[in-house]
């Protein structure tokens, strides 16, 4: 029998990425970059994660190398996220396993049996962080992205299906009747006979209903179409939100949103991310960001911010901020775009001082300071309902993932803010959602 989660507690999840959040963070001693992609590493990571009782650990994806040959390898998809959650999966016992899958580049059969393996050989702990990507379509045969509206037209229909292909297997349709010679009851499984505007899809799924029925669906945007998608199928809501404010107006026009399409807003998980820096006192933790800071190499630097602005920056001094008049109001480039703008135009950063902002922060807020001060912001962020918690990015690794895990987590645990043992057997019910029945009323 599982125990219900307390609802004081946060969800706490961390953004698996072993070279650092913290950009150029490989090039500090012990940063195990000659073993990235392999499995020991994450793995270790992954163990640590478990043991603090994280709720999931999540791995984002790309399916380019534009970042690298920028001279950015953090992003960089060195672990594909299904074969590497299957992978931890056969050897961790607890933890929730979240990985993105794109949209844009795979169809929602292969999606769907791709998840339901995974939360079957899992005992229920699989995740999906549904994103549509605006990026690597050229290794596709695609020639350009297609707009933001056409893409997430396609994201909604695409996570329809899947959902309908995971609801084409009753409960009990497996039976293993060894003297009728009959394994599964038939009528208990149901073709789809989709067609929509992208997807034709006969069904049903050839894979057994999975301990969730449906995984865990995480979603990863902030601007209008992906609101949109987000408050109508989204279990937890990833999000770039640096400063509290608009995090709390944030927060309540996303539960509005699913409140308004007859969803609980209690069943729908907001986390934005936060970089913490963390010292035994706060000049330790500050003296760690500015060596961290000094490990940014600034040319790759500008290339990379330059990408990201869509700005040729190589005139620019590192003592010069961006001019206001070359940024562009176009919603294409998406919600990080308008934070970038914020802190140049706004804020007064200089090039050199946006460059290391980005290389801490990727848009996330970030804090150096002692286990005590974070966590007085993090509650302080939950308790004005800006947040249900928070995505973990460490900004180092090991060594900085060890300190959140042993110094942040603790302190949050003390505080009765986060659980010391995990409440149920899946991810669902660690994370405080309900069980997914069946919406025709098959069960």
């Amino acid at each position: 029998m599982s125990t219900p989660k307390s609802p004081k507690h946060m969800v706490l999840t961390t953004f698996m990425l072993p070279a650092g959040y913290h950009k150029d963070s490989w090039r500090m001693d012990g940063s195990r970059a000659e073993e990235l992609g392999n499995l020991d590493f994450v793995l270790e990571l992954t163990k640590m994660a478990e043991a603090a009782k994280l709720d999931a650990v999540f791995f984002g994806d790309v399916v380019h190398a534009n970042t690298l040959l920028r001279g950015d390898i953090k992003m960089n998809g060195f672990y594909e996220p299904m074969t590497v959650l299957a992978a931890l999966a056969a050897q961790t016992k607890n933890i929730g396993l979240v990985g993105t899958l794109s949209t844009s580049f795979t169809s929602p059969y292969n999606v769907a049996r791709q998840l339901t393996g995974l939360d079957n050989m899992s005992a229920g702990r699989a995740g999906w962080n549904i994103v549509t990507s605006s990026d690597g379509f050229a290794n596709y045969g695609v020639e350009e992205a297609p707009n933001p509206a056409t893409r997430y037209r396609r994201a909604t229909e695409f996570v329809d299906v899947v959902k309908q292909l995971w609801d084409s297997w009753d409960d009990g349709a497996v039976i293993s009747d060894r003297e009728s010679g009959e394994y599964l009851d038939r009528s208990k499984l149901h073709p789809i006979n989709h067609e929509g505007e992208f997807y034709k899809v006969q069904g049903p799924l050839n894979m057994p209903t999975s301990p969730q029925r449906y995984p865990v669906l995480a979603q990863a945007g902030s601007s209008g179409p992906g609101m949109e998608l987000g408050s109508s199928v989204g279990d937890m809501i990833y999000t770039a939100q640096p400063n509290k404010e608009p995090s709390i107006e944030f927060y309540a026009k996303f539960k509005e949103m699913a409140k308004a399409k007859g969803r609980n807003p209690d069943h729908l998980k907001i986390v934005p991310g936060i970089l913490p820096i963390l010292g035994d006192t706060e000049a330790e933790a500050q003296e760690l960001a500015d060596e961290l800071g000094r490990h940014v190499h600034l040319e790759n630097g500008r290339t990379q911010v330059g990408a990201d602005l869509h700005m040729d920056l190589s005139e620019l001094d590192y003592d010069e901020r961006i001019p206001e008049e070359w940024f562009q109001d176009n919603d294409a480039y998406g919600s990080r775009y308008k934070i970038y703008r914020m802190k140049s135009v706004e804020m007064g950063m200089t090039l050199r001082e946006l460059i290391v902002d980005l290389a801490r922060s990727t848009g996330h807020q970030w804090m150096a300071g002692t286990p005590s001060q974070i966590a007085d912001r993090m509650v302080d962020w939950f308790e004005s309902k800006a947040c249900d918690g928070f995505n973990l990015n460490s900004p180092f690794n090991p060594g900085g993932f060890k300190l959140m895990c042993d110094k942040l987590v603790p302190e949050l645990q003390n505080r009765g803010y986060f659980r010391e043992e995990y409440e149920g057997s899946t991810l669902r019910e660690n994370l405080g959602l309900p069980p997914i029945t069946d919406p025709a009323g098959r069960r």
